[in-house]
């Protein structure tokens, strides 16, 4: 935030105690959190965004051996410690699995659990 709002931000909200100055003064607080909160907003979604992807491919390297034509399922935020994701493919012709993946957020480490049946949903 540029130096200069500060001191009138600061001097406004000095001004008198009157019911429209209460308001007012409120008003400049919500706008000023919301000038100051927003970008954080925008590189968090960002970051949730390349954090996925980043699930994503490590997930499909891993199950590539096993699994073919692929689609995955990243859980978009994960759990505190692990990035999650179910990847789903063939592992025959005509015959689909899914494989549970687990990404560490401190070690990049991947797990993958064993071949399942997971019924697909209906529409």
């Amino acid at each position: 935030m540029p130096a200069t709002i500060l001191p009138v931000f600061a001097a406004f909200l000095a001004v008198g105690s009157n019911r429209k100055s209460t308001v007012l003064k409120h008003l400049a607080i919500t706008s000023l959190l919301a000038f100051v909160v927003t970008p954080a907003f925008a590189s968090s979604g960002d970051a949730w965004e390349e954090f996925a992807a980043e699930v994503e491919a490590g997930c499909v390297a891993a199950t590539s051996e096993i699994l073919t034509n692929v689609t995955v399922v990243v859980d978009p935020f994960g759990s505190e410690s692990y990035g999650l994701a179910v990847v789903t493919g063939e592992v025959a012709p005509d015959t689909l699995k899914s494989i549970i993946c687990v990404f560490d957020k401190q070690t990049k480490a991947i797990e993958i659990g064993g071949e399942l049946d997971i019924p697909p949903a209906n529409p």
